[in-house]
């Protein structure tokens, strides 16, 4: 009983890392005895004697597959190395000795001169701290680590890996040393590095298959990317061919990134520039390019690459309708000389209360037209967006309900939403084609300057599709262009206060981007006709409601 109790007490304090050793071990149930057979089979139709060439120079054993042109997950294998390719040399070669003590064998000590160690999964992290990870496997485990650390929820990844330059150079002196050397044999003319794959595609035949089984979801084009963005100080200069009259010449294409500053997203995108940059110049070079312009063997790497590992989710766009109750709230954040304008916005409102749920770093926020701060937003209220950047956890239709009742039950009550659903990015398209198209409903409450009648009702009434024309208004006369605007007021309608004669509300739909303000109070004639104008007496707007915004967009189901 006592060893029972030991054993099942030993069961429930399994540690963290037994369970990632079972993991990790039912990856590498992948490279069994078929699994090497079949790299046995791989390497035996590749040409001996070019093999051990490239051996010799620096080249590591993923790159000479790559280079010859092989796809697959062959690549994740643990047992590729270079005692595999001279044992099978070696038979190819009827016995000749090729002892593991040999400088071939020893090659993967050292960081490949092609691909800079990439392939051989070492790097250095960013603390410039050196990392050798043994195999794929190791490699796709501390990856994996990230993800689940980091408390991604996803169903799907995509691998995104940006290389150095200086590789782009490398591959195409390789080549060139291979069409002199060996052009004139069968094997070659047969045209196997023209075949050949990128050290980025390399790298995710290496990962793909390990990860998939790590993250327990498959790997393809996914919302969800787990960007490997290598560098290297060597790729500061790069030297690269362009085809002219002038023979060779030197094209600087961008500076490698020593070191890493606080903006990873800019590193990336600068190693992409880099990159697509020097692909394009390579692009149109010819193999039997001067030896003046590629250096030849390649120089010893001394230095591993800098990986900076970037976990990223594209955007989720939360899309619906708000309402705004108070006249004191502004649309979004409104701040004039360090102080606030208004008690809240409609932005921070509803975006605090999405992005936190969503885990998401941080939000923009995304509406059809606005209002002034002392506006309210009725009705149906008025299509809006926000976009949660790299949300953590994926909203369920359950979850979605969760936030929209949390905006709609806050205490202060001055913000409320409608028919909020997760979009696609079709919702911002959908919402900037409705936008120029739409029409808006509003009830205006107006003082005349004499008494209202009834022949006023009818005249304002019969009024239908009136087109007027508005210059930019005196109050925003500072921030943009004085222009002359055509606009179709669509209908009106008059509703008496009871108890006042000079008071009424007047009910409009006009279309979209009419100033309401200055069409009732003719902005010192700015506005053309006006109901000033119309009525033939001075007119104010005392307050002003949106009703409706008239968008299939978001619609209350």
């Amino acid at each position: 009983m006592a060893n029972a109790n030991t054993n099942n007490t030993e069961a429930e304090h399994v540690s963290i890392d037994s369970e990632a050793a079972h993991v990790i071990s039912a990856v590498e149930e992948c490279h069994d005895d078929d699994d090497v057979g079949a790299l046995h089979d791989v390497v035996q139709g590749l040409p001996s004697h070019a093999v051990k060439d490239l051996l010799s120079v620096g080249v590591c054993t993923r790159c000479i597959l790559r280079l010859f042109g092989i796809r697959g997950n062959i690549y994740s294998i643990s047992a590729i190395s270079p005692s595999i390719l001279n044992s099978v040399i070696g038979e190819q070669r009827h016995g000749e000795d090729i002892s593991s003590n040999s400088k071939e064998s020893e090659f993967e000590e050292v960081l490949c001169a092609l691909c800079l160690g990439i392939l051989q999964f070492t790097y250095c992290d960013d603390k410039e701290i050196p990392v050798k990870k043994e195999s794929a496997n190791d490699m796709a485990v501390a990856i994996s680590e990230l993800v689940k650390r980091e408390g991604y929820q996803i169903d799907s990844f995509s691998l995104e890996v940006s290389v150095p330059p200086i590789i782009l150079e490398n591959e195409h002196s390789v080549r060139l040393y291979m069409k002199r050397k060996y052009g004139t044999e069968p094997w070659f003319q047969g045209g196997p590095f023209s075949q050949s794959i990128s050290a980025k595609d390399a790298l995710k035949f290496s990962l793909a298959k390990p990860l998939e089984t790590l993250l327990d979801c498959k790997s393809g084009i996914s919302n969800f990317r787990i960007g490997l963005t290598f560098s290297h100080k060597a790729s500061k200069v790069v030297q690269s061919v362009a085809v002219s009259k002038q023979g060779c010449k030197r094209i600087k294409t961008g500076n490698s990134i020593d070191s890493l500053d606080d903006s990873v997203a800019g590193d990336i995108k600068c190693s992409d520039l880099a990159d697509a940059t020097v692909e394009r110049s390579f692009d149109g070079l010819q193999d039997n390019e001067s030896s003046e312009c590629f250096k030849f063997p390649l120089q010893k790497v001394n230095d591993a690459c800098h990986l900076v590992l970037l976990c990223q989710r594209t955007p989720i766009y939360f899309g619906g309708r708000y309402l705004k109750y108070s006249r004191n709230v502004s649309q979004t954040r409104w701040i004039i000389d360090d102080e606030r304008m208004g008690e809240a916005s409609v932005e921070e409102i509803i975006g605090s209360n999405i992005q936190p749920l969503c885990q998401g770093d941080n939000y923009k926020f995304h509406a059809a037209g606005r209002e002034d701060i002392d506006v309210r937003m009725l009705g149906s209220g008025r299509p809006f967006l926000v976009e949660v950047q790299n949300a953590h956890r994926i909203p369920s239709e359950a979850f979605v309900r969760e936030i929209e009742t949390n905006i709609n039950n806050l205490e202060n009550k001055l913000v409320g939403v409608k028919n909020l659903k997760v979009v696609g990015i079709e919702g911002w398209t959908m919402m900037r084609e409705g936008e120029a198209e739409k029409q808006k409903q509003y009830a205006a409450l107006v003082w005349i300057s004499r008494p209202l009648e009834d022949v006023d009702l009818d005249s304002i009434s019969s009024l239908k599709d009136m087109q007027i024309l508005q210059g930019t208004p005196i109050r925003v006369l500072h921030r943009r262009s004085p222009l002359q605007r055509e606009k179709i007021i669509h209908w009106m309608k008059i509703e008496r206060i009871g108890g006042s004669s000079q008071y009424f509300l007047l009910h409009l739909c006009t279309q979209a981007g009419t100033y309401i303000k200055e069409f009732v109070h003719g902005d010192l004639g700015r506005t053309h006709p006006s109901i000033g104008s119309i009525l033939g007496c001075r007119a104010e707007i005392l307050q002003l409601d949106v009703t409706d915004v008239k968008m299939d967009c978001f619609l209350t189901e």
